[in-house]
């Protein structure tokens, strides 16, 4: 197994779910992580089991929409730690629902969430990583991105068009300072599903996450191996999901 002993990590979204598993196994792996969502106590929880577990771990109020707050988030994993080596952008949300619908204000919230927020943390690292030499953005996507299903329309835009700025920003990057890994879950058992308005969609995707999802600590696993490889070795894209459907 590599070692991820010396790397920093900053992980949004990282209060429960895909965020929380990632932030625990790469603690426990020896990175510093800096722990960063909306709600302060949760954050601080975890961290503080991190930090009883004998791992590094600090956190910081974020909420992704906000550009500045994926500003602060950058300069206080530095001033922390002294540098970041990777920025993993999770936060995501799933108000889905037919497009006839027409949940405009859904529509607009996972645009401003899952595009948005990832573009916001993109501005914010871009900079610091160019300046110390080396960096690595990790996005978490969706294979919802590359597979439409009914009702997932404007969700899975917003994740295909997270996969395209990361293609766009590795083609931009040719001279080897920044590396990225866009991941792609199925799903997963988390509670996505709970942004969901429609009450009969969102009893049917529990359902579906219970009978075909896989735990977050999968995901975070996949982050782990992108994250510990070497400088000069790029793992571009993984998808995580079950080999067989249930």
């Amino acid at each position: 197994m590599l070692s991820l002993n010396g790397k920093i990590v900053a992980i949004t979204r990282a209060s429960g779910g895909i965020g929380e598993a990632t932030a625990r196994l790469l603690a426990q792996r020896g990175a510093a992580v800096v722990l960063a969502a909306r709600r302060s106590e949760r954050i601080d929880a975890i961290a503080q089991d991190i930090r009883e577990e004998g791992g590094r771990a600090a956190t910081c109020v974020v909420d992704v929409t906000n550009a500045e707050d994926l500003r602060r988030l950058v300069s206080t994993t530095v001033e922390r730690y002294g540098r970041i080596d990777v920025l993993v952008n999770n936060a995501g949300i799933a108000p889905i629902s037919p497009l006839a619908d027409l949940d405009t204000e859904g529509w607009s919230a996972m645009i401003d969430v899952n595009l948005r927020g990832m573009l916001n943390g993109v501005a914010a690292a871009l900079p610091v990583f160019r300046e110390q030499g080396k960096g690595h953005l990790v996005s978490i996507v969706s294979v919802a991105g590359l597979s439409v299903s009914p009702s997932m329309a404007v969700y899975a835009a917003t994740k295909n068009a997270v996969r395209t700025v990361h293609e766009g920003l590795r083609t931009e990057s040719t001279d080897g300072v920044v590396r990225t890994t866009a991941i792609s879950p199925g799903y997963i058992r988390t509670d996505l599903a709970d942004s969901m308005a429609d009450p009969d969609l969102r009893h049917r995707t529990r359902e579906n996450m219970d009978a075909m999802g896989i735990p977050p600590a999968a995901v975070a696993r996949a982050v782990a191996f992108a994250v510990e490889q070497p400088d000069d070795v790029e793992i571009g894209e993984i998808n995580v999901r079950p080999t067989v459907q249930a």
